[in-house]
């Protein structure tokens, strides 16, 4: 009796835990303002390899061939790390995966100063930097938000992958300065410091579960913190091979590697080269990239609230199409200054820059429950390879055909499939959540 006592004891929350379960600002926001401003100190870094091409093809020689080897190593490991980040955070807790992830970024960023050889360029950036921001990737804001929260998920999702964007908006007009007067050393330094500055944040503020506090998740009953996952990397390969026989699993990974081709591989990494190609100077460039970052906070968040009433699916066609379109005419938009069409193709993309999140983690949401953080983690990383893939050609195009058009027109292709892709997956309802209007 006091054995079966003592185990409902432990299977349910103390009195007091109840009567702190409804404070007047949930704790679960605290934690998502925390994992906000991690993911922010973690993407300070995505904003250097556009900037950085032109200064480091010209101290050390190095073809943007080979720079741009360096960005895609980095941006796929940042994708192959994410699944098995959410497993390891299953198994040890999300303030000590991302504690050390934050110190590698750091150690990554600070320690490129000294390089002399590229083969160092791919060690730092690619090795160093892609592990670190791959045990932060979007799989950590799925975590978060799987545990915390029930209600407001999609809103809370647009939020934290719009922490992205709010990196780049922070950082990338201060590096590009600091480039430009300083040179690139200085800015690498300035991107490692922020990432250390984040981390007694995490230690401090951030909380694995809500049960660790008493709380139930925010709009959901209390339950008890499940027991440590063994085994991280089993769980993760297992989830990957389940997933892997199912048609919307790949349907999902290709589209959204479509997705990271035509955002993190081509404009982040050659939008600012590209138009230093037609004479406009690096910072106005850089700024126009800082404008994405602006409008993509405000189109990632209304994509969360539209998710959370529209169908997925069809959202995600919509901004596939559209960003298809969009960098059909971007080629004829180039020109020495910033004037008015440029303006409005800058604000689109924003918006549309990584609105196709919340839509894609909900379809991961409903199609694979409880292991969904991990399936999201794998669907990122084929984002991520996407990235890598145009990071790369990109830089050979350019050497190659002397400009990025082909690039270009070649991406606007491939979001027109990704629409097609996103169309053609099945729905399943999701039980104990509200439907969606359709």
């Amino acid at each position: 009796m006091i054995e079966s006592a003592a185990q409902d004891g432990r299977r349910q929350p103390p009195r007091e835990a109840h009567r702190r379960s409804r404070p007047r600002i949930h704790r679960a926001w605290l934690v998502a303002a925390v994992t906000f401003v991690t993911i922010i100190g973690g993407a300070a870094f995505n904003s250097l390899p556009g900037l950085l091409i032109d200064p480091l093809h010209t101290e050390f020689g190095w073809s943007r061939g080979e720079i741009g080897l360096a960005v895609s190593i980095d941006m796929a490991l940042y994708g192959l790390t994410a699944p098995f980040a959410a497993a390891l955070m299953d198994r040890f807790g999300i303030r000590r995966v991302v504690a050390v992830a934050l110190t590698m970024v750091a150690a990554g960023a600070i320690a490129s100063v000294w390089m002399t050889a590229s083969w160092q360029l791919m060690l730092y950036w690619g090795l160093l930097v892609g592990l670190g921001t791959g045990s932060m990737a979007m799989a950590f804001a799925a975590t978060v938000t799987n545990r915390w929260f029930v209600a407001r998920r999609g809103l809370v999702t647009g939020i934290l992958t719009a922490a992205g964007a709010s990196g780049q908006l922070v950082f990338l007009p201060l590096c590009a300065w600091i480039v430009d007067e300083h040179g690139w050393r200085p800015a690498s330094v300035t991107v490692g410091l922020a990432s250390l500055v984040v981390v007694p944040f995490v230690w401090l503020l951030m909380r694995d579960h809500p049960a660790d506090v008493g709380l139930a998740p925010y709009g959901g009953a209390y339950v008890t913190k499940p027991a440590p996952a063994r085994g991280a990397a089993r769980r993760a390969l297992r989830v990957l091979f389940d997933a892997a026989r199912t048609g919307p699993f790949w349907l999902l990974a290709g589209a959204f590697a479509i997705c990271g081709a035509s955002t993190n591989g081509l404009i982040r990494t050659h939008f600012v080269p590209s138009a230093h190609d037609h004479h406009m100077p690096i910072t106005v460039a850089a700024s126009l990239l800082a404008v994405i970052g602006v409008f993509d906070v405000i189109g990632t968040i209304f994509s969360g609230w539209l998710t959370d009433r529209f169908d997925a699916r069809r959202l995600l066609a919509v901004y596939y199409a559209l960003r298809g379109i969009a960098l059909l005419f971007l080629p004829m938009l180039m020109a020495p200054d910033v004037r008015p069409p440029m303006v409005f193709f800058i604000v689109f993309y924003g918006l549309d820059w990584v609105a196709t999140v919340p839509p894609t983690l909900a379809l991961c949401r409903e199609q694979y429950g409880d292991d969904s953080a991990i399936v999201f983690g794998w669907v990122l990383a084929s984002h991520q390879v996407g990235a890598a893939v145009v990071a790369f050609l990109g830089g050979v195009a350019r050497d190659v055909f002397g400009s990025y058009d082909v690039v270009w027109y070649a991406a606007g292709a491939l979001c027109a499939m990704a629409a097609l892709m996103s169309l053609v997956v099945r729905r399943v309802p999701v039980p104990g959540e509200p439907a969606a209007d359709r």
